[in-house]
């Protein structure tokens, strides 16, 4: 990975064919014309969960399209740390309910979650969307 500095705040970095652009925010000095290292991150672990509930649904044949994933997080004042991730995974009223467990199971398996201090605490469950 080749890390650089292309102007002002921003940091780049190329890995894999890729170029991740990061900038800081205009509060942080930043023109925010790129995400923050920090909120990729963040993304990186709920699109983590993402990847594995996809791969899950597709291995069974359960269309993905009105699944989705939110985020929460909760910040430890006294560590000065976020401590408590909560992942919800949206699901819709038709669902099967046999695979709400195994589907939690795999979304935990994330790889990103993986490489975290093991006193934060990530929660992964599932909301049922209500039929329309």
């Amino acid at each position: 990975m080749k890390i650089y500095f292309p102007g002002n705040k921003k940091v780049f970095a190329d890995f894999n064919g890729f170029t991740i652009e990061t900038d800081q925010s205009p509060q942080g000095g930043g023109e925010g014309e790129y995400p923050e290292p920090f909120t990729l991150f963040l993304a990186s672990l709920g699109t983590c969960a993402g990847i594995y509930t996809k791969s899950f649904c597709d291995q069974r044949g359960i269309p993905a399209g009105n699944i989705t994933l939110s985020q929460e997080q909760s910040f430890n004042p006294v560590k000065r740390i976020i401590d408590r991730f909560t992942i919800i995974i949206h699901v819709p009223a038709d669902f099967p309910e046999k695979y709400e467990r195994a589907l939690i199971q795999t979304a935990s398996l994330c790889a990103v979650k993986k490489h975290l201090r093991e006193d934060i605490d990530v929660e992964v469950k599932i909301e049922r969307k209500q039929a329309l």
